[in-house]
């Protein structure tokens, strides 16, 4: 049975037609992350990676906007509708790089760097963002860094292993600041290595999060609806998968002929491929937070101006 602040939910309830009966009194729209759990993104009106969410919020016309992913993707879809009420199921699914990068730190670093220009992966707070001259995400971030003059210093934070797959791919240094995923910094090249050999017909697909000495082993490296796109396209029957292994679903969903391998993180002992915070959001969060409307994502207006200039460009230049 599950608890809640309005007391038990009676364990017969049919979730998935309560959620979808809420959607349509609300004027509700469920947006969820590949990494969410199975039922989750089964029950979403759009599942996608952090650009695709984010410009899907960008659109919207429904007046709540629910969203299953983590703090800070809510956190932009508030920023992108200040007039739309945005739920989050869990408000303590966080992230580690968004966390790794605090605000005042953050300040003080880029004060050693006055004439660079600041490039931002999305996986960071609005004070972060407010900080940046332009937003990117994994599926855009070479072609962000890229609009850059050549002659123009750049910062890129708060992912290192993704800023340095960028800056190898354009040849273009970067001032990197030195955060990083700790789902994706747990998988390991040797334990790769080992799956590749047990199964060496299959290819690798990687996301830029993970250091460079596991990108080096895959025959893809991408964002999440680009993995999406390789499995599609290849013709290979297994798949080794180097990222988050919530996207399997949508994965075997789409090729159900073919095999998708998960490699593993450092320790077998524990589920570290998993981020512990998408999977803090479940279908019975998802239910009492759109049942109750909270909890709520609020942002300071003033601050949300500021972190609405560096979205937009990015959304532009996404186009």
């Amino acid at each position: 049975m599950i608890e809640s602040a309005a007391g038990s939910l009676d364990p017969t309830l049919d979730l998935f037609s309560e959620i979808d009966r809420l959607r349509k009194d609300m004027n509700a729209v469920i947006l969820a992350h590949f990494y969410q759990e199975p039922d989750i993104q089964d029950i979403a009106d759009i599942i996608g990676d952090s650009l695709a969410l984010s410009q899907r919020a960008a659109q919207t016309e429904a007046d709540v906007i629910v969203f299953a992913g983590v703090h800070f993707m809510a956190e932009t879809a508030k920023i992108l509708n200040p007039d739309k009420q945005v739920l989050l199921p869990d408000l303590e699914a966080g992230c580690s790089l968004a966390d790794g990068c605090p605000p005042d730190e953050f300040a003080s670093f880029l004060a050693d760097y006055p004439d660079h220009k600041v490039v931002s992966y999305i996986n960071c707070s609005a004070e972060t963002k407010a900080m940046s001259d332009v937003i990117c995400t994994s599926s855009n971030a070479v072609k962000i860094v890229d609009s850059f003059p050549a002659d123009q210093p750049l910062v890129f934070a708060p992912d290192q292993y993704l800023g340095d797959w960028v800056a190898r791919s354009l040849d273009r240094p970067m001032v990197l600041w030195p955060g990083s995923c700790e789902v994706h910094e747990m998988f390991n090249e040797k334990k790769l290595v080992e799956l590749k050999i047990t199964h060496p017909d299959a290819r690798v697909t990687a996301h830029p999060e993970c250091p460079e000495a596991v990108l080096q082993h895959a025959d893809h490296v991408g964002s999440t609806s680009s993995i999406l796109a390789f499995a599609r396209q290849s013709d290979a029957r297994q798949i080794i998968v180097v990222t988050e292994p919530g996207i399997i679903h949508q994965m075997q969903k789409e090729n159900p002929d073919k095999e998708f391998i998960p490699a593993p993180g450092n320790d077998e002992t524990c589920n570290c491929n998993e981020c512990p915070y998408m999977r803090m959001n479940t279908l019975e969060k998802l239910y009492l937070c759109m049942r109750d409307r909270t909890p709520e994502i609020i942002v300071d207006s003033a601050l949300a101006e500021a972190a609405l200039t560096p979205i937009t460009r990015m959304l532009e230049l996404s186009r």
